[in-house]
């Protein structure tokens, strides 16, 4: 079979499909169950003037103020952006592994690590329109400490597009992309290690338990997540829309703005404060992707079992 074939056979695939579908579903079980701890992460992001306080205090004041309920704001525009981004990521990444894996050996961390960047780049050049809408509907109603972050007032996903591109031009919609795409590193990272230590629990055939495969989901998110959160916080604010960049637009006046907001962040509140909110990123981001691996595994053994096929890739 000829290469160009067997990329074809790669991206098409049934099992590609299930990998996609099971990661998807993964995911947004997991973000609902820990769905409070990213309203609390994001608050501490974009309003500077919110004390870092312990994320059950955060929690408590959110729900005290604006009612229980809104520590599941913007659910639903997260959920869809959450559902198409995973799916997009691991319908790629898997296709790259089926044509790379299958047809060049074994797997190796490298190997994992460049599929996880490719992933992650076609991931954001893709879904950042999402994620920058579920931003600014998460936020939306928020009581905030810094009285220089106004309210907006969307009716729903299909309306805060169209306000975006009518009021702010439709390249808004792609704000935040460039620390996105150096974030592709955090997933990248995350499914390097969480492959490496997959097939080295699993050698010589053995099973992996479902508590194996949450500590191993958590101890890649958490590596992944403390080298990059700074980035992560850049990308909020700049997401949330509210930062008023001067000077050059594109890519090198994006690269200012990601510098400047670092800069800025250091010079009003120390290297410290480029991790504030991590208590609660943490809590969420590693219990959601423990969580997540756990449902993705299940779904894709079960589906292939039913299936009567066998997983054809060896982790």
């Amino acid at each position: 079979m000829s290469n160009n074939s067997g990329a074809a056979v790669g991206l098409l695939s049934y099992e590609t499909l299930v990998h996609a579908v099971a990661g998807a579903v993964g995911s947004m079980t997991a973000m609902t169950v820990f769905f409070p701890l990213d309203t609390a992460r994001i608050r501490l992001q974009v309003d500077e003037n919110r004390k870092s306080k312990s994320t059950p205090i955060i929690l408590a004041e959110i729900a005290k103020e604006e009612g229980i309920l809104s520590l599941y704001r913007g659910w639903f525009p997260v959920i869809s952006s959450l559902c198409c981004s995973n799916f997009v990521y691991f319908y790629t990444f898997n296709s790259l592994k089926r044509v790379w894996v299958t047809g060049r050996g074994q797997a190796r961390p490298g190997k994992d690590l460049l599929m996880g960047f490719i992933s992650g780049a076609v991931n954001v050049l893709l879904t950042t329109p999402m994620w920058v809408v579920n931003t600014r509907l998460k936020l939306q109603g928020a009581k905030f400490r810094n009285e220089d972050l106004h309210q907006t007032h969307y009716k729903g996903i299909l309306d805060a597009f169209s306000q975006i591109i009518s009021n702010e031009g439709a390249a808004t919609l792609w704000n935040g992309m460039l620390p996105s795409l150096v974030l592709v590193f955090n997933p990248a990272v995350q499914f390097m290690f969480y492959e490496a230590m997959k097939r080295r629990a699993g050698r010589g055939g053995r099973k992996i338990s479902s508590v194996e495969i949450f500590l191993i989901g958590a101890i890649a998110k958490a590596i992944a997540t403390t080298a990059t959160y700074p980035l992560q916080t850049v990308q909020a604010i700049l997401r949330f829309g509210q930062y008023k960049a001067e000077g050059k637009s594109g890519l090198l006046g994006s690269l200012r703005n990601v510098v400047y907001l670092l800069m800025d962040r250091i010079k009003r509140h120390g290297v410290l404060g480029l991790y504030k909110g991590l208590e609660a990123k943490l809590l969420q981001t590693v219990l959601t992707a423990a969580l997540m691996f756990v449902v993705y595994e299940k779904i894709t053994a079960a589906t292939f079992r039913v299936m009567g096929l066998k997983q054809k890739l060896k982790h």
